[in-house]
C-alpha cells in the first residue's frame, strides 16, 4: 500500500482489461473494474499478516502445552497428549469452516481458527524436546538448587528448543496462507478486506474469458508458499547443521 497506494475496492477502469494492455493498469483491471495490481499488493499485506498472526498463536499454544506435558511428565502429559491428539484428528480445513461460519469471517476471527487447528505439531515438538532435556544434568541441578518451576522451564529449557520451533513455525505460515486463501475462495473471508483468496474467488467466474484474474493471485501464493519453503530449509541447515 505505501508502494502503490490504490484503493483495491475503487472501479478505476473498464472491466476486464487484460495484463499489460493499458499502461496505467499493469496487471489488468478484474470483472467489476478493479486495479489487479492495487489488489495484488494490498492482498499481499492481509495474507501475510494473517499467516503470521496465526502462526504466532498457534506457536504460543503448542509451547505452553508442549512444555507442561514435556516437564511434568505422568498423568499430565498423558492428558494434555490426549487433547492434542483430538485436535489432530480432526479435519483442518473443515473445522476452520465451522469456526469462521459461527463467528462471522472478519481477520481476527479467521487467525484464532486458523491457530486452534496449527499448534499440535508445536506441542509435540515441544514435548519431545522437553522430554529429553528435562533429565540433563543442568536441568536437575536447577531443580537441587531450588529454581522455581517457571523458571527453569523459561530460562533453562525453552531456549535450547528455539531453534526446532523457528524452523516448524517458517512452515506453519505458508500453510496459514493456503487456509486463508481457501476460505476466502470459498466466501468465508473477511469481506472488508482484499486478499489473494478473495481475488481467485472473485475470478473463478470468469475463468474461461478472463483466466488471469484467478492466474494472477494464484501464482503470487505458490511463488510465496515456495519462497518461506525455501526459508524454511535454509533456516534448518543453518540451525540443525548436523541434520542438514
Amino acid at each position: 500500500p505505501l508502494a502503490y497506494g490504490a484503493d483495491p475496492w475503487a472501479m478505476v477502469a473498464s472491466p476486464f482489461i487484460w495484463p499489460g494492455e493499458d499502461p496505467a493498469h499493469l496487471l489488468g483491471s478484474d470483472n467489476a473494474g478493479r486495479d489487479v495490481l492495487s489488489g495484488l499488493i494490498n492482498g499481499a499485506r492481509v495474507s501475510l499478516t494473517i499467516g503470521v498472526a496465526a502462526t504466532s498463536a498457534a506457536v504460543l499454544m503448542g509451547v505452553l502445552i508442549g512444555s507442561v506435558a514435556g516437564y511434568f511428565r505422568g498423568f499430565i502429559d498423558d492428558v494434555l497428549m490426549r487433547f492434542t491428539e483430538v485436535f489432530q484428528t480432526i479435519p483442518h480445513f473443515l473445522f476452520v469452516i465451522v469456526l469462521v461460519a459461527i463467528f462471522q469471517p472478519s481477520t481476527t476471527v479467521i487467525c484464532v481458527a486458523i491457530a486452534v487447528v496449527s499448534w499440535p505439531p508445536v506441542a509435540r515438538l515441544v514435548r519431545g524436546q522437553f522430554l529429553t532435556l528435562r533429565q540433563r544434568a543442568f536441568v536437575e541441578s536447577c531443580v537441587v538448587i531450588g529454581m522455581s518451576t517457571p523458571r527453569i522451564i523459561f530460562t533453562q529449557i525453552l531456549p535450547n528448543c528455539i531453534a526446532p520451533i523457528i524452523v516448524t513455525a517458517s512452515i506453519m505460515v505458508a500453510s496459514a496462507i493456503l487456509l486463508e486463501a481457501g476460505l476466502s475462495f470459498l466466501g468465508l473471508g473477511d469481506p472488508n478486506v482484499m486478499s489473494w483468496g478473495a481475488m481467485i474467488g472473485f475470478g473463478r467466474q470468469s475463468l474461461r474469458t478472463a483466466w488471469y484474474l484467478a492466474a494472477i493471485p494464484g501464482l503470487a501464493i505458490q511463488l510465496t508458499v515456495l519462497a518461506i519453503s525455501f526459508v524454511s530449509e535454509g533456516l534448518n541447515d543453518a540451525l540443525n547443521p548436523r541434520l542438514g
